[in-house]
């Protein structure tokens, strides 16, 4: 679905993205993981349309994305989520999922005065959208909330829900799990996992819990220091020297040497 080829970002001479190539395939829940400074994110925030490339470029169903700015990218089907949550803090629940849908009939002073019928059942049909959306993701006793009052968890659970007010083809969730207790962090899980085989999203994740990143992912591509470096089932990754190295700093060879000389 997702084609990535030799992709590069700088930052005057820092090389945040240096030549990264990797592929999404439809229907897959792909985690990405690396160190902090891996370029996880600037990656994310390239093939998003959030920031141009310097070189190299972005494919989606063999369409060539590259630098498309994210409203376009939006009506493609391509959204992303962040680490930190951009919720409309002062609007329920309900109301942030109800912005979400572009174009709404009654953004239009024309429509507004003429056409008031057609704006309440649109209101009426993304009312329901959202309620079943709430329903959907264990939260609909919050549906009248202010989205500012909501918890770390719960925002996340928002964000999620706003990509399926509208047609998501590929969704990409930056650190889902950032700052969420164990039990909405499984609640989210399971969210994704039913959208994921429920309604066909597919997913590219980053995520630093590698417990969460096993359960749902398949398969975990590691970046470090702006490149590939390693793909596979979480199982492989996560026995794979390269990648401990990257983490640890230490090759695992090295690792288990000193423990036995120790």
């Amino acid at each position: 679905m997702i084609v990535v080829e030799n992709l590069h970002k700088h930052f005057g001479g820092f090389h945040a993205v240096d030549g990264a190539s990797l592929e999404i395939k439809a229907g897959t829940i792909t985690g990405l993981i690396g160190p902090n400074g891996a370029g996880k994110t600037t990656l994310f925030n390239v093939i998003a349309g959030r920031l141009p490339p310097t070189s190299g470029r972005v494919l989606m169903n063999g369409e060539d994305i590259t630098g498309l700015p994210p409203h376009e990218l939006f009506h493609k089907g391509l959204l992303r989520t962040f680490q930190i949550a951009h919720e409309f803090s002062s609007m329920t629940v309900r109301e942030n999922l109800m912005m979400v849908p572009a174009d709404q009939t009654g953004e239009s002073i024309w429509s507004s005065w003429f056409h008031r019928g057609a704006i309440r059942e649109q209101e009426k049909a993304l009312l329901d959208k959202a309620d079943e959306v709430l329903d959907f993701l264990t939260i609909d006793h919050l549906r009248d909330e202010k989205a500012g009052n909501l918890s770390g968890g719960q925002k996340k659970l928002l964000e999620l829900g706003r990509t399926m007010m509208v047609d998501a083809r590929i969704v990409f969730l930056d650190e889902v799990g950032a700052g969420v207790n164990r039990t909405l962090l499984n609640t989210i899980g399971d969210a994704i996992v039913r959208l994921n085989k429920e309604r066909g999203y597919t997913f590219c994740m980053i995520e630093h819990d590698m417990d969460f990143i096993k359960r749902l992912c398949d398969p975990v591509i590691v970046m470090a220091e702006g490149k590939v470096l390693a793909e596979g089932s979480a199982d492989a990754i996560m026995a794979n020297e390269q990648v401990i190295e990257a983490y640890l700093g230490t090759g695992l060879k090295n690792k288990v040497q000193a423990e036995a000389g120790a």
